[in-house]
């Protein structure tokens, strides 16, 4: 019997520390960050300008500016947990062919950006880029898009305005179901400070939701995906675009990707 407790005791102590290393570095999970030299010149085409903002906090905001030839509006494009915009730079040019401007900024530490991360300044620095771009356009001319856990800073963003859209593509309705997905035996809810609550956003939404899901994700649960489009209110235009055999990162590569894009951003300027 005595063994028998000793395991037992084992065992606890194992879930215990296991508890307590992913309260303490949790963040090294949720957020893949790579540092970029403030010196660093991103080698991508056409044109584009980096931003800077200033936080109240003491933290220091990048981005990067992509610009259209003859813009129709500008696109706030909140990137996925790894990399930086060294990374998800390239990907802008798919909505500059489309006659949009395109802002892509990097969170706290991922990048040129500095600043201590909590999830309340990211939402507040989801903000600041916001204001910054109504400075120059109309909010009927702003759409957000958020890939990944950037729709944990697009969804709550764009409840609190009227953009003319707002586009998920792998989303989740909050990131505890992210995690349980990976190993459901942790108390998540004690443990997680970085919630990212889009389930409570998304019933605030008044602007028009369109959510990209692939069936076959194994990083974001599609039926997360598909808990959060139900979530949006009756009143808003929302459509659900499954990709049957869709993953986690490979969506664009699918024709259904890009005749979406252009069916609700309108054609690309050079077929105009």
């Amino acid at each position: 019997m005595a063994w028998v407790l000793g395991v037992f005791g084992l065992a606890v102590l194992a879930y215990v520390g296991l508890c307590l290393f992913y309260a303490l570095f949790q963040e090294r999970f949720i957020f893949i960050r790579f540092r970029t030299s403030l010196r660093h010149r991103y080698p991508f085409p056409g044109v584009f300008e980096e931003r800077f903002i200033n936080t109240l906090d003491g933290a220091k905001l990048h981005a990067l500016y992509f610009r259209a030839v003859r813009p129709r509006g500008v696109l706030i494009y909140f990137h996925g947990n790894t990399g930086s915009v060294r990374r998800w730079g390239k990907y802008a040019q798919r909505f500059v062919r489309l006659g949009y401007d395109v802002l892509m900024p990097d969170p706290r530490g991922y990048g040129k950006s500095r600043g201590d991360l909590s999830e309340i300044a990211l939402h507040d620095d989801a903000e600041l880029w916001y204001q910054q771009v109504l400075k120059q356009w109309k909010e009927a001319d702003v759409v957000v898009l958020g890939r990944s856990l950037g729709s944990g800073l697009a969804t709550p963003l764009a409840s609190h305005h009227a953009p003319r859209m707002l586009i998920l593509e792998t989303p989740f309705a909050n990131l505890l179901e992210v995690a349980t997905n990976y190993l459901p035996v942790l108390p998540y809810r004690l443990l997680l400070r970085y919630p990212f609550r889009n389930d409570i956003a998304m019933k605030r939404m008044a602007c028009p939701v369109y959510i990209l899901h692939g069936k076959f994700d194994n990083v974001v649960p599609y039926a997360s995906a598909l808990r959060l489009y139900s979530l949006v209110p009756s009143s808003v235009h929302r459509e659900m675009i499954t990709f049957p055999k869709g993953h986690h990162s490979d969506l664009p590569r699918f024709p259904r990707y890009q005749k979406f894009l252009v069916r609700v951003l309108g054609p690309e300027l050079g077929a105009m």
